[in-house]
């Protein structure tokens, strides 16, 4: 039998670079990855509790209700959403040679190996950076499966997406359930009480239960306070302190959902980024009217949503709260009205000038989501660097992380002028492709 023509063919694989890059993609890519610090760097700072418990933790003057109620209505989640639908469309230009035919088997070769050296830039984020939200471990574990899915029509890569947020509606709504009623007999228990009516076994159950939720949602929970003292301990002693707080934070987190819910939420939206890609969305090809709708309806349901269960989580009390059932739609929603205004504003001179500073960012945004970690954690914090309090108040952090997104846009600007890439996607191309990768731009032409 005889080599089909495409199957004998030879094969070039290279990292795509220059004219072939689509600028739409390295802005989104350089806004999310520059943007997730806004998220990232409170933790670092601390404490956190106020991100597994009460959120006042970490300062809670005026101006830092409206920082906090603002990134969680805009900004929460969808960055990291942002790059999870570009690393979906980054399957497909990596594959782009394996679609017709089914082969060659060096593309699924590179994919996979690529994404083994994901794996372990991941790894040592966690475990050498000490960054317990590292996302890069999960986009790699959920890679790995996701290459088969490359192939499948937008109608079923469309409904595999909506899985984990339809199951989040269904779960939130059995909670807000059962909530709500939990309220009802409470309230009921209360008001027996204030007449000096007895309070039957229910009501005192349900008493009990109500105090246990407030408890939790204002920061008397016992193993938050345990987390708390242990932290102030590691801040104040030695970086194998420092080291060891963090990387048991990662474990304790992970051994409480974390890992497997971000890898749930990651494969979904990277699913759905995938689809974007076929449709041609996410990489600019639709047209400004497509656009303008996806970002009205985006909007509209996801910061109406969002901003609404901020107000909800404020009232810091155990009621019943819609963005139980919301919050993923929500979340992909704002993430996909981001992209629509990405796009929309580079069809305009205007916008391209304004978002044209991003492109370096998202060439190299490999290289500063490290060095985010390496700044916030080991420079900031540390007790090897500045050790910098904590509980400033989340415009204060916001404030610093605005900053550092400023000085790392202008370093990156300044090193693509005389680089193919950044160092570390230098490293990570050379790896997966397994010989030396252009580094000088002299170099490359």
């Amino acid at each position: 039998m005889t080599a089909s023509p495409a199957a004998s063919r030879p094969v070039t694989l290279a990292p795509v670079r220059g004219k072939d890059r689509i600028a739409v993609l390295d802005v989104l890519r350089g806004i999310a990855i520059l943007g997730i610090l806004f998220m990232n760097l409170p933790p670092m700072a601390g404490p956190i509790s106020a991100f597994i418990g009460d959120f006042r933790a970490m300062g809670w003057a005026p101006h830092d209700q409206s920082v906090w109620l603002f990134l969680q209505t805009f900004w929460d989640g969808t960055q990291r959403g942002v790059l999870e639908l570009l690393f979906g469309a980054g399957l497909m230009v990596t594959a782009a040679k394996a679609m017709h035919p089914d082969g060659p088997v060096e593309v699924a070769d590179l994919y996979i190996r690529r994404n083994l050296w994901l794996l372990a830039f991941g790894l040592f984020d966690v475990f050498g950076l000490l960054w317990f939200g590292d996302i890069l471990h999960v986009y790699a574990l959920c890679a790995l499966a996701l290459f088969p899915f490359r192939k499948l029509a937008v109608r079923w890569l469309l409904l595999l997406a909506l899985i984990v947020p339809t199951a989040d509606v269904i779960s939130g709504g059995v909670e807000y359930y059962q909530r709500a009623a939990l309220q009802q007999t409470y309230q009921a228990a209360i008001a027996n009480q204030a007449e000096g009516l007895p309070v039957s076994p229910e009501q005192a159950a349900a008493i009990s239960d109500w105090n246990e939720e407030l408890d939790r949602i204002n920061g008397r929970d016992p193993e938050e306070r345990r987390l708390v003292r242990e932290e102030q301990q590691a801040r104040a002693g030695s970086f194998a302190d420092y080291a060891g707080f963090w990387i048991a934070t990662y474990k304790y987190l992970s051994g409480n959902g974390l890992l497997l819910g971000s890898l749930t939420e990651a494969f979904c939206t990277m699913l759905l980024g995938i689809a974007l890609w076929k449709l041609g969305f996410i990489q600019g090809q639709r047209s400004t009217r497509d656009y303008l709708i996806v970002l009205v309806l985006a909007y509209g349901f996801g910061l109406t949503a969002r901003y609404w269960g901020g107000l909800e989580r404020m009232t810091f009390q155990p009621i019943p709260k819609t963005i139980w059932m919301t919050t993923e739609y929500a979340r992909v929603a704002v993430s996909l009205g981001h992209v629509a205004l990405i796009n929309l504003l580079m069809q305009l001179g205007a916008g391209r000038a304004l978002l044209k500073p991003f492109i370096a960012a998202g060439q190299m945004a490999f290289s500063l989501y490290f060095l985010e970690q390496f700044i916030g954690i080991y420079v900031m914090y540390s007790p090897l660097g500045l050790h910098l309090p904590g509980a400033q108040g989340w415009a204060h952090v916001s404030q610093l992380a605005g900053l550092v997104v400023i000085g790392l846009l202008v370093f990156a600007n300044l090193w693509m002028r005389w680089f193919v890439s950044g160092p570390l996607e230098w490293v990570w191309r050379s790896l997966s492709y397994c010989r030396r990768q252009p580094f000088l731009r002299r170099a490359e032409s």
